[in-house]
């Protein structure tokens, strides 16, 4: 079970607007220590400001420890990594070895978490990757997506969760002589009166633990859910606690991605859609630009925000992150938020809309779904929980 430590700070920040000027700024102060891990970093405007920030860190002597994915950032220019290691910094790829044309799970198990801990006094963590959230192709809105700030006693299970990574990574690669050093103890003290837990997935003790995180609080609803989710393709478990929820009187509501980003999760998330509706949850679609947010609130007391959608790949692969707040304030602003989004730039899905798709609109949900089941059995994972579509 997930440990809240009371006593801290957590502030929402909403889109890169919000997040860069945030985390460059913390970068700019930082005089020990930084540790930042992405999926994606990208060398467009955010990304070139953020690679900036950190070769002047390290040039004064900040220990600059960057750990990116060897797949998300797969086309990171060699030239500007040469140019940040000569700066000081240290910069890993997780798992830099990935063949397309593969699907062992060895090489599917990447590093999604997006954290950067700053001086062991905050961190951030979210879903917002190092890349310009207006970064894609015929897209005017910013992307939409979230994260937090942190400071407080949270900081020590944070900032020991980039340090065990980096230690891993070093080791794996045979980078022993980048180990970290000894470090300042993370500053832990009081900053806030928010109850806040971290949580993360992994592949060893922590398979489940931000689903479980999830479950119970589902499970614990007594009023409504809210679900926002860029990827959301649910196990049988999770689809039936949704299900339970909203039988026994809570309003359930989930907001999904509108427009087609990944075509294989676009159609696939729409085989559940016809169940869900059917059991009295709400399905609202994002369309007023891409949606890349992974946050939950729970009767406005519990709320999430984090790096992991509710799909297989992020369940039962990825390395994952999570926050989980219990603070009536914080719930409240990311619910109006959510809100907000919903009737602002939302369309509300009707099961009458469902019903009449005709046969191609039928099939394609189906075709997706089931190379998504191929792609689990093949790594071997997932074969009860994604061993049936719920249409």
């Amino acid at each position: 079970m997930e440990h809240f430590y009371h006593g801290n700070r957590v502030q929402l920040l909403l889109n890169g607007d919000g997040y860069f000027p945030a985390l460059i700024g913390a970068i700019e102060q930082a005089v020990h220590s930084i540790y930042l891990e992405t999926y994606i970093f990208e060398l467009d405007d955010s990304g070139t400001q953020v690679a900036d920030v950190l070769e002047q860190a390290a040039l004064r002597g900040v220990q600059t420890h960057v750990l990116i994915d060897g797949f998300g950032a797969r086309s990171f220019p060699a030239d500007r990594l040469r140019r940040m290691i000569e700066s000081g910094m240290r910069v890993l790829f997780f798992r830099p070895e990935l063949s397309l044309f593969s699907l062992k799970r060895q090489r599917l198990r990447r590093l999604h978490r997006k954290i950067a801990v700053i001086d062991g006094r905050q961190a951030f963590v979210g879903g917002i990757n190092i890349v310009d959230d207006r970064n894609t192709p015929h897209q005017v809105a910013p992307r939409y997506d979230y994260a937090v700030r942190v400071e407080g006693p949270l900081l020590g299970a944070i900032h020991h969760a980039v340090r065990q990574m980096w230690w891993h990574a070093c080791w794996a690669q045979f980078k022993q002589h980048w180990l970290p050093v000894p470090a300042l103890p993370p500053d832990v003290s009081d900053h806030g009166d928010m109850e806040a837990a971290f949580v993360v997935r992994d592949n060893l003790r922590h398979r489940k633990a931000i689903e479980t995180a999830y479950l119970r609080a589902i499970g614990h609803a007594r009023r409504e859910i809210f679900i926002a989710n860029a990827y959301f393709l649910p196990g049988r478990t999770f689809r039936r606690a949704l299900l339970d929820a909203s039988h026994r009187g809570v309003r359930v509501v989930v907001l999904l991605q509108g427009r087609v980003e990944y075509l294989l999760m676009h159609f696939a998330t729409r085989t559940l859609y016809r169940r869900l509706l059917a059991g009295g949850v709400e399905i609202w679609e994002y369309r007023k630009s891409f949606m890349h947010a992974k946050v939950a609130v729970v009767d406005g007391v519990w709320a999430t925000v984090g790096s992991s959608n509710i799909d297989p790949f992020s369940l039962l692969l990825a390395r994952e992150a999570n926050v989980l707040v219990r603070d009536s304030r914080f719930a409240g602003e990311l619910r109006a938020d959510l809100l907000k989004s919903m009737q602002e730039a939302s369309v509300r899905i009707e099961f009458d809309h469902i019903r009449r798709h005709g046969p191609l609109r039928r099939f394609l949900p189906w075709l997706a779904y089931g190379m998504v089941r191929l792609m689990m059995g093949i790594t071997g994972y997932g074969r009860r929980e994604y061993a049936e579509s719920e249409e």
